[in-house]
């Protein structure tokens, strides 16, 4: 047979670790509903002009037929590289139908042609969720979000997380003080000041944008100041430099890092150099990174857009996050920091004496699946012994045994302790820790 090569950035999970997965989604949906968001799921695909508005061509993968008529002719859709562009076409469209302020949660796929490496894959699941409203959309939504973004995290089996959180009127009422004309790329420099450092942005400011050298340091002091409480309100000031768009954004973070100060110790951090690629953002922008595991880069991001979905008729400002939950789990898994409680969904094997007491093995099965207890039949009449080895490979805790037209002769196998004592079809229960996934960090893999 010839050798099967792995498509780079398309994961495939095994058995136990796609019940992780589903795990982590179940937790996460749970969660979003918990707080008033609900469901939706637009089409995979948009059409590239909505496409090319918000992303980077390298990135998106078109649409076509094998046999098109034309090969020739370009490409009119594409798949969608994340769920808030697709998301503000779906309100635009569907806006006559939705209550606001509209709050929806969407978990699907999503894919990027980009270069395959840790943390970054080419198909991946996301789970966002966004609020939407006609007119204006208050700030106490901005400040609700770290809360949220806490508590999904903290009911997942990972590492704690930091929440950084800034204001991107700050940078660009900032950079207008200063009298910079390319607000978006300064933007896009000192972002990276985590990644390149301080001497790199200096250089960046300088060489590639035409910053003076005292412009630069002043961006660069800027996206130093981090705070966990409102200390970075004085901070900005000391700088010297004043604007109405940075007050608003001094004042909108304010508000929301005061909103948070009941989150644990080291939870949130007001970063003043975060600023988020994309340039929908237009206040406040969030960031989430595993605490200890910071190469991993963010694993929780986004931010408030007021453009996005407006259009010229009414305005719909939003703002939403995206949780990388592909991100996260390849980063887990590589590392074997997921332990699961079981392997299989299956909770009883019925095992089979006989060819001839199929059906009866079957019928048993059913009477425990009506009582929702998750059960299959082994596949052939071998050895009770091969049969048990079978549980135990799939992951299977118990093994049902009977005599064929002997309902007295029921009798239940532990495989893990070797107990095995008489049951009833009708009354048995297992243990809830047999029949429920349980997921834990595993600290020492």
């Amino acid at each position: 047979m010839a050798k099967i090569n792995p498509v780079s950035g398309f994961p495939e999970w095994l058995p136990e670790e796609k019940l992780i997965e589903q795990f982590f989604l179940d937790t996460v949906r749970k969660k979003f509903e918990l707080y008033g968001f609900t469901p939706i799921e637009p089409r995979s695909i948009e059409p590239l002009d909505v496409l090319l508005s918000k992303g980077d061509d390298k990135e998106i993968y078109t649409l076509r037929r094998l046999h098109e008529e034309d090969p020739s002719a370009p490409a009119e859709f594409g798949l969608h590289f994340d769920m808030t562009v697709p998301f503000a076409r779906y309100v635009q469209q569907y806006r006559g139908h939705l209550n606001f302020p509209f709050k929806r949660y969407q978990i699907q796929k999503a894919w990027r042609g980009e270069r395959p490496q840790e943390g970054r894959y080419r198909e991946f699941y996301q789970a966002d969720i966004d609020v939407i409203n006609e007119g204006d959309l208050p700030i106490s939504y901005d400040a609700e979000f770290p809360q949220l973004i806490h508590d999904i995290i903290s009911s997942l089996p990972t590492p704690p997380v930091c929440i950084r959180v800034n204001n991107r009127k700050i940078l660009t009422g900032f950079y207008q003080a200063l009298s910079i004309s390319d607000a978006a790329g300064v933007l896009r420099v000192v972002d990276k000041l985590d990644k390149i450092g301080a001497s790199a942005v200096i250089g960046s400011l300088k060489d590639e944008l035409g910053l003076s050298q005292e412009q630069a340091e002043l961006c660069l002091k800027l996206g130093q100041i981090k705070s966990s409480d409102l200390s970075f309100v004085k901070e900005v000031q000391a700088l010297g430099y004043s604007h109405p768009t940075l007050q608003e954004g001094l004042d909108e973070l304010a508000f929301v890092v005061a909103a948070s100060q009941s989150l644990p110790q080291g939870t949130l951090l007001a970063d003043l150099s975060l600023a988020r690629g994309l340039d929908y953002y237009t206040g406040t922008v969030y960031e989430c990174n595993f605490v200890g595991h910071e190469s991993l880069g963010s694993i929780c991001g986004g931010g408030r857009y007021d453009n996005l979905a407006s259009d010229d008729k009414v305005k719909l400002p939003g703002i939403g996050i995206s949780f990388g939950i592909t991100r996260m789990l390849g980063y887990l898994f590589a590392r074997k920091m997921l332990k699961a409680n079981k392997s299989s969904p299956v909770t009883v094997l019925v095992a089979l004496p006989s060819e001839e007491a199929r059906l009866e093995a079957i019928t048993i099965a059913n009477r425990l699946r009506s009582r929702g207890i998750s059960t299959d039949v082994n596949h052939a009449a071998q050895k009770f012994g091969k049969q048990i080895r079978n549980a135990e490979r799939s992951g299977v805790p118990y093994v049902w045994f009977f005599t064929q037209g002997d309902a007295s002769s029921y009798e239940l196998k532990d495989i893990r302790t070797g107990e095995q004592t008489k049951v009833s079809v009708e009354t048995w229960e297992p243990k809830p820790e047999d029949t429920k996934l349980q997921v834990s960090l595993n600290l020492e893999p």
